[in-house]
């Protein structure tokens, strides 16, 4: 009994569904960024417009940070997964 309960837990893991992590961002940076990036843009224009210049400075600042801190977490990931392969590879 011990053992198809164990077979079964077994395979239930091996059967596991996968989430497309992958295409998921790949969406996000085709569709949605460019999209986020064009309202920002509108609403740094009508603020100049209105005479609010520092503001959009600020503002603009702000956002190409969080830009800087965004490509720098992908870097990140990119690094420690290859990384983490070499250090964790089973040696031959």
């Amino acid at each position: 009994m011990k053992d198809t309960v164990l077979l079964l837990a077994i395979r239930a893991q091996e059967e596991a569904p996968q989430i497309a992590t992958e295409g998921i961002i790949s969406f996000f940076i085709s569709k949605i960024a460019p999209i986020l990036l064009a309202i920002l843009g509108i609403i740094f224009i009508a603020r100049a417009n209105k005479g609010e210049v520092s503001r959009v400075l600020t503002s603009s600042t702000i956002a190409i940070v969080g830009l800087a801190f965004v490509a720098g977490a992908v870097t990140l990931v990119a690094f420690g997964e290859g990384l983490v392969s070499i250090l964790f590879t089973e040696g031959e």
